[in-house]
Protein backbone atom coordinates (compact mmCIF):
# COMPACT_ATOMS: atom_id res chain seq x y z
CA UNK A 1 0.00 0.00 0.00
CA UNK A 2 1.08 3.55 -1.03
CA UNK A 3 2.49 5.15 2.47
CA UNK A 4 1.36 8.22 1.35
CA UNK A 5 -2.68 8.97 0.93
CA UNK A 6 -3.88 6.88 4.71
CA UNK A 7 -0.34 6.94 6.66
CA UNK A 8 0.36 8.67 9.93
CA UNK A 9 1.04 12.25 7.96
CA UNK A 10 -1.44 11.39 5.27
CA UNK A 11 -4.07 13.80 6.29
CA UNK A 12 -1.07 16.25 7.23
CA UNK A 13 0.83 16.36 3.43
CA UNK A 14 -2.27 15.57 1.80
CA UNK A 15 -5.56 16.80 0.91
CA UNK A 16 -8.13 14.15 2.38
CA UNK A 17 -10.42 13.92 -0.58
CA UNK A 18 -7.58 14.12 -3.30
CA UNK A 19 -5.49 11.32 -0.43
CA UNK A 20 -9.28 9.10 -1.13
CA UNK A 21 -8.99 9.10 -4.61
CA UNK A 22 -5.10 8.21 -5.17
CA UNK A 23 -5.85 5.56 -2.28
CA UNK A 24 -5.08 1.58 -3.23
CA UNK A 25 -9.25 1.28 -2.93
CA UNK A 26 -9.23 3.44 -5.40
CA UNK A 27 -6.56 2.87 -7.98
CA UNK A 28 -8.24 -1.10 -7.75
CA UNK A 29 -11.36 -0.07 -8.54
CA UNK A 30 -10.31 2.11 -11.82
CA UNK A 31 -8.56 -0.92 -12.99
CA UNK A 32 -12.36 -2.91 -12.27
CA UNK A 33 -13.76 0.15 -14.73
CA UNK A 34 -11.54 -0.45 -17.43
CA UNK A 35 -12.22 -3.86 -17.45
CA UNK A 36 -15.62 -3.49 -16.99
CA UNK A 37 -15.66 -0.80 -19.60
CA UNK A 38 -13.27 -2.76 -21.87
CA UNK A 39 -16.41 -5.23 -22.01
CA UNK A 40 -19.23 -2.97 -22.89
CA UNK A 41 -16.80 -1.98 -26.04
CA UNK A 42 -15.96 -5.11 -27.24
CA UNK A 43 -20.27 -6.00 -26.80
CA UNK A 44 -20.60 -2.80 -28.97
CA UNK A 45 -18.42 -3.54 -31.42
CA UNK A 46 -19.82 -7.23 -31.63
CA UNK A 47 -16.30 -8.74 -30.56
CA UNK A 48 -17.89 -10.39 -27.59
CA UNK A 49 -21.89 -10.95 -27.02
CA UNK A 50 -23.62 -8.66 -25.41
CA UNK A 51 -24.60 -10.92 -22.20
CA UNK A 52 -21.00 -10.77 -21.01
CA UNK A 53 -21.51 -7.52 -20.33
CA UNK A 54 -23.30 -7.39 -17.07
CA UNK A 55 -21.31 -10.71 -15.44
CA UNK A 56 -18.31 -8.94 -15.39
CA UNK A 57 -19.71 -6.02 -14.47
CA UNK A 58 -21.00 -7.40 -11.62
CA UNK A 59 -17.77 -8.39 -9.79
CA UNK A 60 -15.82 -5.33 -11.28
CA UNK A 61 -16.26 -3.86 -7.52
CA UNK A 62 -13.44 -3.47 -5.68
CA UNK A 63 -15.06 -4.28 -2.19
CA UNK A 64 -15.05 -7.81 -3.44
CA UNK A 65 -11.32 -8.25 -3.43
CA UNK A 66 -8.45 -8.55 -1.15
CA UNK A 67 -6.28 -5.84 -1.06
CA UNK A 68 -3.61 -7.81 1.10
CA UNK A 69 -3.57 -10.80 -0.89
CA UNK A 70 -3.50 -8.72 -4.17
CA UNK A 71 -0.38 -7.22 -3.04
CA UNK A 72 1.56 -10.61 -2.18
CA UNK A 73 0.59 -11.67 -5.93
CA UNK A 74 1.89 -8.34 -7.47
CA UNK A 75 5.25 -9.16 -5.68
CA UNK A 76 5.35 -12.36 -7.55
CA UNK A 77 3.32 -11.64 -10.95
CA UNK A 78 5.53 -8.16 -11.32
CA UNK A 79 2.03 -6.20 -11.16
CA UNK A 80 -1.37 -5.91 -9.09
CA UNK A 81 -3.37 -6.52 -12.66
CA UNK A 82 -2.14 -9.71 -13.52
CA UNK A 83 -3.65 -11.42 -10.52
CA UNK A 84 -6.10 -9.08 -10.61
CA UNK A 85 -7.26 -10.36 -13.91
CA UNK A 86 -7.05 -13.87 -12.95
CA UNK A 87 -9.54 -13.58 -9.95
CA UNK A 88 -11.82 -11.28 -12.08
CA UNK A 89 -11.93 -14.18 -14.44
CA UNK A 90 -12.60 -16.54 -11.74
CA UNK A 91 -15.99 -14.49 -10.26
CA UNK A 92 -17.14 -14.40 -13.76
CA UNK A 93 -16.92 -17.76 -14.48
CA UNK A 94 -19.01 -19.13 -11.35
CA UNK A 95 -21.98 -17.31 -12.79
CA UNK A 96 -21.19 -16.68 -16.34
CA UNK A 97 -18.40 -19.71 -18.21
CA UNK A 98 -19.16 -17.51 -21.64
CA UNK A 99 -18.85 -14.55 -20.33
CA UNK A 100 -15.37 -15.04 -18.26
CA UNK A 101 -13.94 -15.37 -22.23
CA UNK A 102 -13.89 -12.16 -22.64
CA UNK A 103 -12.55 -10.72 -19.51
CA UNK A 104 -9.51 -8.44 -20.34
CA UNK A 105 -10.24 -9.12 -24.24
CA UNK A 106 -7.09 -7.57 -25.80
CA UNK A 107 -5.57 -5.85 -23.90
CA UNK A 108 -2.29 -5.71 -21.78
CA UNK A 109 -1.31 -5.34 -18.18
CA UNK A 110 0.11 -1.86 -18.88
CA UNK A 111 -3.40 -1.06 -20.82
CA UNK A 112 -4.99 -1.17 -17.34
CA UNK A 113 -2.57 0.36 -15.21
CA UNK A 114 -1.80 3.03 -17.64
CA UNK A 115 -5.23 3.90 -17.87
CA UNK A 116 -6.30 3.29 -14.28
CA UNK A 117 -3.68 5.75 -13.40
CA UNK A 118 -5.37 8.49 -16.10
CA UNK A 119 -8.82 8.19 -14.62
CA UNK A 120 -7.55 8.24 -10.87
CA UNK A 121 -5.49 11.56 -12.24
CA UNK A 122 -8.62 12.70 -13.21
CA UNK A 123 -10.34 12.13 -10.06
CA UNK A 124 -7.98 13.89 -8.47
CA UNK A 125 -7.72 16.80 -10.58
CA UNK A 126 -10.95 18.74 -9.11
CA UNK A 127 -10.28 18.88 -5.71
CA UNK A 128 -6.72 19.78 -6.68
CA UNK A 129 -7.68 22.04 -8.38
CA UNK A 130 -10.09 23.75 -5.95
CA UNK A 131 -7.72 23.99 -3.19
CA UNK A 132 -5.48 26.10 -5.59
CA UNK A 133 -8.50 28.34 -6.70
CA UNK A 134 -9.44 28.74 -3.05
CA UNK A 135 -6.18 30.10 -2.19
CA UNK A 136 -5.95 32.18 -5.25
CA UNK A 137 -9.07 33.72 -4.10
CA UNK A 138 -7.75 34.67 -0.14
CA UNK A 139 -4.58 36.22 -2.02
CA UNK A 140 -7.03 37.96 -4.34
CA UNK A 141 -8.77 39.45 -0.44
CA UNK A 142 -5.94 40.76 0.94
CA UNK A 143 -4.63 42.45 -2.31
CA UNK A 144 -7.88 44.10 -3.06
CA UNK A 145 -8.08 44.75 1.34
CA UNK A 146 -4.99 45.86 1.78
CA UNK A 147 -3.69 47.65 -1.78
CA UNK A 148 -3.36 50.68 0.36
CA UNK A 149 -1.07 49.33 3.39
CA UNK A 150 2.21 50.31 3.24
CA UNK A 151 4.62 48.24 4.03
CA UNK A 152 8.82 47.67 3.79
CA UNK A 153 9.90 45.93 0.23
CA UNK A 154 12.72 43.32 0.90
CA UNK A 155 15.56 42.60 -1.37
CA UNK A 156 18.23 40.30 -0.39
CA UNK A 157 16.46 39.99 2.87
CA UNK A 158 17.06 43.92 3.30
CA UNK A 159 14.25 46.60 3.54
CA UNK A 160 14.47 48.32 0.20
CA UNK A 161 12.06 50.92 -1.10
CA UNK A 162 8.69 50.82 0.45
CA UNK A 163 5.83 48.37 -1.16
CA UNK A 164 2.29 47.52 0.12
CA UNK A 165 0.89 44.74 1.24
CA UNK A 166 -1.74 44.41 -1.34
CA UNK A 167 0.68 44.09 -4.26
CA UNK A 168 2.28 41.70 -2.46
CA UNK A 169 -0.56 39.60 -2.66
CA UNK A 170 -1.64 40.22 -5.55
CA UNK A 171 1.64 39.08 -6.70
CA UNK A 172 0.98 35.54 -4.82
CA UNK A 173 -2.29 35.17 -6.48
CA UNK A 174 -0.57 36.13 -10.13
CA UNK A 175 1.47 33.42 -9.97
CA UNK A 176 -1.15 31.15 -8.44
CA UNK A 177 -3.57 31.69 -11.66
CA UNK A 178 -0.33 30.99 -13.73
CA UNK A 179 0.16 27.67 -11.84
CA UNK A 180 -3.65 26.78 -12.11
CA UNK A 181 -4.11 27.12 -15.73
CA UNK A 182 -0.26 25.39 -16.58
CA UNK A 183 -1.76 22.42 -14.08
CA UNK A 184 -5.28 22.64 -15.61
CA UNK A 185 -4.44 22.17 -18.93
CA UNK A 186 -1.62 19.45 -18.27
CA UNK A 187 -4.45 17.72 -16.19
CA UNK A 188 -6.84 17.52 -19.48
CA UNK A 189 -3.92 16.65 -21.75
CA UNK A 190 -3.20 13.67 -19.90
CA UNK A 191 -6.77 12.17 -19.98
CA UNK A 192 -6.17 10.23 -22.63
CA UNK A 193 -7.00 6.18 -23.10
CA UNK A 194 -4.19 3.53 -23.51
CA UNK A 195 -5.11 0.96 -25.19
CA UNK A 196 -2.50 -1.46 -27.32
CA UNK A 197 -2.19 -4.78 -26.71
CA UNK A 198 1.09 -6.54 -26.21
CA UNK A 199 3.32 -4.38 -28.61
CA UNK A 200 0.91 -1.47 -29.10
CA UNK A 201 -0.61 -3.14 -32.66
CA UNK A 202 -3.86 -4.17 -31.15
CA UNK A 203 -3.40 -6.71 -33.29
CA UNK A 204 -5.07 -9.43 -31.03
CA UNK A 205 -8.46 -7.58 -32.28
CA UNK A 206 -7.84 -7.48 -35.92
CA UNK A 207 -9.95 -5.25 -37.71
CA UNK A 208 -12.28 -4.04 -35.17
CA UNK A 209 -9.48 -2.63 -33.05
CA UNK A 210 -9.89 0.93 -34.03
CA UNK A 211 -13.24 0.57 -33.42
CA UNK A 212 -12.74 -0.87 -29.89
CA UNK A 213 -10.29 1.46 -28.83
CA UNK A 214 -12.76 4.18 -29.86
CA UNK A 215 -15.75 2.49 -28.25
CA UNK A 216 -13.78 1.85 -24.96
CA UNK A 217 -12.48 6.05 -24.92
CA UNK A 218 -15.91 7.02 -25.48
CA UNK A 219 -17.30 5.05 -22.45
CA UNK A 220 -14.58 6.25 -20.23
CA UNK A 221 -14.69 9.99 -21.31
CA UNK A 222 -11.20 9.89 -22.17
CA UNK A 223 -9.38 11.28 -25.32
CA UNK A 224 -8.55 8.38 -28.17
CA UNK A 225 -4.81 9.16 -28.99
CA UNK A 226 -3.22 8.43 -32.52
CA UNK A 227 -1.78 5.68 -31.36
CA UNK A 228 -0.58 3.95 -27.98
CA UNK A 229 1.96 5.25 -25.70
CA UNK A 230 3.47 2.94 -23.68
CA UNK A 231 6.83 3.75 -24.32
CA UNK A 232 5.44 7.32 -24.46
CA UNK A 233 5.57 9.17 -21.05
CA UNK A 234 5.62 12.79 -22.06
CA UNK A 235 2.34 13.95 -21.04
CA UNK A 236 2.37 12.21 -17.57
CA UNK A 237 5.95 13.84 -17.02
CA UNK A 238 4.58 17.14 -18.23
CA UNK A 239 1.90 16.94 -15.49
CA UNK A 240 4.42 16.34 -13.41
CA UNK A 241 6.19 19.20 -14.14
CA UNK A 242 3.23 21.53 -14.11
CA UNK A 243 2.97 19.82 -10.26
CA UNK A 244 6.41 20.54 -9.04
CA UNK A 245 6.57 24.49 -10.83
CA UNK A 246 2.86 24.88 -9.09
CA UNK A 247 4.44 23.32 -5.56
CA UNK A 248 7.22 25.58 -5.94
CA UNK A 249 4.97 28.00 -6.62
CA UNK A 250 3.22 27.73 -3.28
CA UNK A 251 6.42 27.03 -1.29
CA UNK A 252 7.53 30.52 -2.38
CA UNK A 253 3.81 32.10 -0.38
CA UNK A 254 4.98 30.14 2.55
CA UNK A 255 8.32 31.21 2.59
CA UNK A 256 7.17 34.72 2.43
CA UNK A 257 4.32 34.27 5.17
CA UNK A 258 6.85 32.24 7.52
CA UNK A 259 9.42 35.35 6.78
CA UNK A 260 6.46 37.89 7.82
CA UNK A 261 5.19 36.02 11.34
CA UNK A 262 8.80 35.87 12.69
CA UNK A 263 8.72 37.07 15.93
CA UNK A 264 11.19 40.16 15.03
CA UNK A 265 8.68 41.06 12.12
CA UNK A 266 5.60 40.10 12.68
CA UNK A 267 3.79 41.95 10.33
CA UNK A 268 1.83 38.56 9.43
CA UNK A 269 0.99 36.01 11.25
CA UNK A 270 -0.94 32.70 11.52
CA UNK A 271 -4.60 32.61 13.28
CA UNK A 272 -5.65 30.77 16.12
CA UNK A 273 -5.78 27.69 14.39
CA UNK A 274 -1.84 28.00 13.94
CA UNK A 275 0.38 24.77 15.81
CA UNK A 276 1.11 25.40 18.80
CA UNK A 277 4.39 23.43 20.84
CA UNK A 278 4.98 20.58 23.03
CA UNK A 279 6.81 23.17 25.78
CA UNK A 280 6.18 26.49 24.61
CA UNK A 281 2.23 27.55 25.62
CA UNK A 282 2.71 30.98 23.85
CA UNK A 283 3.87 30.23 20.20
CA UNK A 284 1.91 29.72 17.06
CA UNK A 285 3.59 27.89 14.80
CA UNK A 286 2.84 28.34 10.49
CA UNK A 287 2.11 24.72 10.99
CA UNK A 288 0.84 25.37 7.28
CA UNK A 289 3.94 26.88 6.02
CA UNK A 290 5.17 24.01 6.95
CA UNK A 291 3.67 21.58 5.23
CA UNK A 292 3.84 23.46 1.73
CA UNK A 293 7.45 24.41 2.13
CA UNK A 294 8.06 20.21 2.71
CA UNK A 295 6.04 19.83 -0.06
CA UNK A 296 8.42 21.67 -2.11
CA UNK A 297 11.62 20.04 -1.10
CA UNK A 298 10.02 16.87 -1.68
CA UNK A 299 8.61 17.08 -5.16
CA UNK A 300 11.69 18.35 -7.55
CA UNK A 301 13.37 15.09 -6.39
CA UNK A 302 9.99 12.87 -7.68
CA UNK A 303 9.42 15.39 -10.84
CA UNK A 304 13.38 14.36 -11.46
CA UNK A 305 12.35 10.47 -11.31
CA UNK A 306 9.43 11.27 -13.71
CA UNK A 307 12.27 12.75 -16.15
CA UNK A 308 14.17 10.10 -15.38
CA UNK A 309 12.21 7.15 -16.78
CA UNK A 310 10.84 8.79 -19.71
CA UNK A 311 14.06 7.14 -21.98
CA UNK A 312 11.72 4.20 -21.64
CA UNK A 313 12.69 0.89 -23.85
CA UNK A 314 11.22 0.55 -27.33
CA UNK A 315 7.58 -0.43 -27.34
CA UNK A 316 7.13 -0.98 -23.87
CA UNK A 317 9.69 -0.28 -21.05
CA UNK A 318 11.50 -1.85 -18.13
CA UNK A 319 11.63 -0.46 -14.68
CA UNK A 320 11.27 3.48 -16.12
CA UNK A 321 7.64 3.12 -16.54
CA UNK A 322 7.07 0.67 -13.06
CA UNK A 323 9.03 3.66 -10.82
CA UNK A 324 5.76 6.02 -12.13
CA UNK A 325 3.15 3.80 -10.37
CA UNK A 326 3.76 5.65 -6.69
CA UNK A 327 6.16 8.73 -8.09
CA UNK A 328 2.89 10.59 -10.20
CA UNK A 329 0.56 9.74 -7.26
CA UNK A 330 2.61 11.05 -4.61
CA UNK A 331 3.25 14.43 -6.06
CA UNK A 332 0.06 15.10 -6.78
CA UNK A 333 -1.13 14.12 -3.39
CA UNK A 334 1.79 16.49 -2.17
CA UNK A 335 0.94 19.55 -4.30
CA UNK A 336 -2.64 19.15 -2.88
CA UNK A 337 -1.32 19.09 0.16
CA UNK A 338 0.60 21.79 -0.44
CA UNK A 339 -2.09 24.17 -1.96
CA UNK A 340 -4.85 23.63 1.05
CA UNK A 341 -2.29 24.40 3.23
CA UNK A 342 -1.54 27.85 1.76
CA UNK A 343 -5.29 28.59 1.37
CA UNK A 344 -5.75 27.65 4.62
CA UNK A 345 -2.84 29.68 5.81
CA UNK A 346 -4.42 32.77 3.74
CA UNK A 347 -7.77 32.17 4.80
CA UNK A 348 -6.48 32.34 8.41
CA UNK A 349 -3.69 34.66 8.40
CA UNK A 350 -3.73 38.30 10.48
CA UNK A 351 -2.40 41.41 9.30
CA UNK A 352 -0.66 43.72 11.46
CA UNK A 353 -0.44 47.43 9.70
CA UNK A 354 1.06 48.76 12.14
CA UNK A 355 3.70 46.69 12.61
CA UNK A 356 4.78 47.26 9.08
CA UNK A 357 4.28 51.00 9.84
CA UNK A 358 6.70 50.41 12.58
CA UNK A 359 9.09 48.46 10.53
CA UNK A 360 9.13 50.97 7.33
CA UNK A 361 10.15 53.70 10.19
CA UNK A 362 12.99 51.31 12.21
CA UNK A 363 15.63 52.54 9.17
CA UNK A 364 14.46 56.16 10.06
CA UNK A 365 14.14 57.16 6.20
CA UNK A 366 16.59 55.52 5.43
CA UNK A 367 14.90 52.53 2.73
CA UNK A 368 13.34 55.81 1.08
CA UNK A 369 16.57 57.15 0.12
CA UNK A 370 15.97 56.51 -3.64
CA UNK A 371 13.13 58.80 -3.41
CA UNK A 372 15.41 61.62 -2.80
CA UNK A 373 17.82 60.74 -4.89
CA UNK A 374 15.65 60.72 -7.79
CA UNK A 375 13.88 64.34 -7.19
CA UNK A 376 17.44 65.69 -6.54
CA UNK A 377 18.63 63.99 -9.65
CA UNK A 378 16.17 65.81 -12.07
CA UNK A 379 18.30 68.95 -10.89
CA UNK A 380 22.02 67.34 -9.98
CA UNK A 381 21.94 64.99 -12.26
CA UNK A 382 21.64 61.25 -11.25
CA UNK A 383 25.67 60.93 -10.22
CA UNK A 384 25.78 64.03 -8.11
CA UNK A 385 22.65 63.40 -6.34
CA UNK A 386 23.13 59.63 -5.91
CA UNK A 387 26.32 60.40 -4.13
CA UNK A 388 24.95 63.19 -2.01
CA UNK A 389 21.94 61.09 -0.64
CA UNK A 390 24.75 58.21 -0.50
CA UNK A 391 26.60 60.12 2.03
CA UNK A 392 23.79 61.47 4.09
CA UNK A 393 22.56 58.24 4.31
CA UNK A 394 25.87 56.80 5.44
CA UNK A 395 26.15 59.86 8.44
CA UNK A 396 22.02 59.32 9.39
CA UNK A 397 22.94 55.33 10.19
CA UNK A 398 26.54 56.05 11.95
CA UNK A 399 24.56 58.65 13.95
CA UNK A 400 21.31 57.22 14.47
CA UNK A 401 19.77 59.84 13.35
CA UNK A 402 16.66 60.29 10.68
CA UNK A 403 17.79 60.95 7.09
CA UNK A 404 15.44 63.99 6.37
CA UNK A 405 17.34 65.84 9.41
CA UNK A 406 20.72 65.03 7.72
CA UNK A 407 19.66 66.06 4.68
CA UNK A 408 18.15 69.16 5.75
CA UNK A 409 21.61 69.92 7.49
CA UNK A 410 23.21 69.61 3.37
CA UNK A 411 23.22 73.34 1.84
CA UNK A 412 23.52 71.54 -1.47
CA UNK A 413 20.70 69.46 -1.02
CA UNK A 414 17.89 72.23 0.35
CA UNK A 415 19.03 74.44 -2.99
CA UNK A 416 16.83 71.78 -4.77
CA UNK A 417 14.30 70.70 -1.98
CA UNK A 418 12.85 72.39 1.43
CA UNK A 419 13.08 70.47 4.19
CA UNK A 420 8.99 69.95 4.29
CA UNK A 421 9.72 68.86 0.55
CA UNK A 422 12.53 66.13 1.90
CA UNK A 423 10.18 64.67 4.51
CA UNK A 424 7.19 64.11 1.97
CA UNK A 425 9.48 62.71 -0.23
CA UNK A 426 10.53 60.51 2.49
CA UNK A 427 6.67 59.06 3.34
CA UNK A 428 6.30 55.76 2.26
CA UNK A 429 2.74 56.69 0.57
CA UNK A 430 4.88 58.77 -1.83
CA UNK A 431 6.72 56.49 -3.43
CA UNK A 432 4.66 53.53 -4.11
CA UNK A 433 4.97 54.06 -7.57
CA UNK A 434 2.31 52.47 -9.61
CA UNK A 435 1.45 49.41 -7.03
CA UNK A 436 -1.86 50.63 -7.25
CA UNK A 437 -2.00 50.06 -10.87
CA UNK A 438 -0.21 46.55 -10.97
CA UNK A 439 -3.11 45.16 -8.31
CA UNK A 440 -5.36 46.48 -10.62
CA UNK A 441 -4.22 44.72 -13.78
CA UNK A 442 -3.69 41.40 -11.34
CA UNK A 443 -6.91 41.40 -10.23
CA UNK A 444 -9.08 42.21 -13.42
CA UNK A 445 -6.77 39.22 -14.87
CA UNK A 446 -8.24 37.40 -12.87
CA UNK A 447 -11.78 38.30 -12.48
CA UNK A 448 -11.44 37.13 -16.36
CA UNK A 449 -10.17 33.42 -15.70
CA UNK A 450 -13.33 31.63 -16.67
Amino acid sequence: MMAGPHGLYGHLFGEREVADRLSDRARVQAMLDVEAELAEALARVGVAPASSVEPIRQVARAELYDLAALATEAARAGNAVIPLVADLTRRVATSDAEAARYVHWGATSQDIIDTALVLQMRAASAPLLRQLDRAARAAAAHAHRHRNTPMPGRTWLQHATPTTFGLKAAGWLDGLERVRRAVSSAFSSSFVLQFGGASGTLASLGPAAIDVASALAERLDLELPPAPWHGHRDRLAQLACALGVATGTLGKIARDLALLAQTEVAEARPGETAGGSSTMPHKRNPVSCAVALAAAVRVPGLVASMLAGMPQEHERGLGGWHAEWDVLPEIVLLTSGAARSVADALDDLVIDAARMRRNLEMTRGLAQSEAVAMTLGRDLGKHEAHALVEAASRRAAAEERPLAEVLAEDASVTRVMTPNAIEHCLSPEAYLGVADAFIDRILATWKRKD
